[in-house]
């Protein structure tokens, strides 16, 4: 649990660290956008294969993959944390393979491979790719968002976001409150959830091995603490904010203060113009 990145503010001194909260929240939807885009062929290119129908599509997912492994090794987050937490989707993308390969077809497709006499086409193939590589780029996104942001600036981010909503009487400070203190206690379960797995099979419990019956057994152990902590843990907090007088309708000062730097500025126009040129990208090549 302790290289699980998700959630857990990683401090360092890098570029993406000093960048403003409202810039990398801005950032982190705008390249979310972007990812789900999809991109037609290239005029006067061939299709005859998927692989040829969708070339545009895939080298535009590989250069925002390849800026999102810039932001994390700048960021000083470990690529090996990105993968550990792939092993939970194998499973799932193994299975969406399987669905693909006899419900997906597309146009003009070409087999991959027959087995038993059946023909496997290369569209489902690359439709499942497709699917667990925009995962991956969300998934390291996030970490990047979270990783390099103290979840105070977040807060104060989202709250930045959603002030015009004060207007029509929107609990904008409890909202981006409730989004902090989950992101906060993100890792906090994560290491409840290592230190209660490790009680637990002090005491023979084996989360690996043994039938279905044995493991839905294991995972019962698990989740009925984990509960119990998390309740104890949100009881306590809601006392000391009460002690400490925390009145989210009162005029409250704050110990932070988010500045705009010329670099906020700088990297605002680069953000503005990658949205910029894939969506003028995704105009001129419309998918099919």
């Amino acid at each position: 649990m302790k290289d699980i990145t998700l959630g857990r503010y990683v401090p360092h001194n890098s570029f993406v660290h000093r960048i403003d909260a409202r810039i990398k929240l801005f950032a982190t939807i705008a390249v979310m956008v972007l990812i789900f885009f999809r991109f037609g062929a290239v005029p006067g290119l061939a299709t005859d294969t998927p692989l040829e129908t969708y070339a545009l599509s895939l080298i535009m997912y590989a250069s925002i993959g390849l800026f999102i492994f810039i932001l994390l090794k700048v960021s000083h987050i470990k690529i090996r944390a990105l993968f550990r937490q792939l092993k939970s989707l194998w499973f799932m993308i193994f299975f969406l393979l399987i669905i693909n390969l006899f419900t997906y077809s597309i146009p003009n497709d070409t087999p991959a491979f027959v087995l038993f006499g059946y023909e496997f086409m290369w569209g489902p193939i690359i439709q499942t790719f497709y699917i667990f590589f925009r995962l991956v780029l969300l998934l390291a996104l996030t970490m990047v968002l979270t990783g390099t942001t103290r979840p105070l600036d977040l807060t104060y981010a989202l709250e930045w976001y959603m002030h015009p909503l004060k207007v029509i009487r929107f609990p904008v400070h409890e909202i981006a409150m409730t989004i902090s203190l989950a992101l906060r206690f993100i890792p906090t379960l994560l290491d409840e959830t290592g230190r209660i797995m490790k009680a637990q099979e002090s005491r023979g419990v084996d989360y690996k091995k043994g039938k279905i019956k044995e493991k839905l057994r294991a995972i019962v152990s698990l989740i009925v603490p984990l509960f119990i902590s998390a309740f104890q843990r949100s009881d306590d907090l809601t006392n000391a904010m009460e002690a400490r007088g925390y009145n989210p309708q009162g005029v409250r000062s704050r110990y932070r203060v988010l500045k705009w730097r010329g670099a906020d500025t700088i990297a605002l126009i680069c953000v503005l113009l990658v949205l910029g040129g894939f969506i003028a990208i995704r105009v001129i090549f419309p998918p099919l």
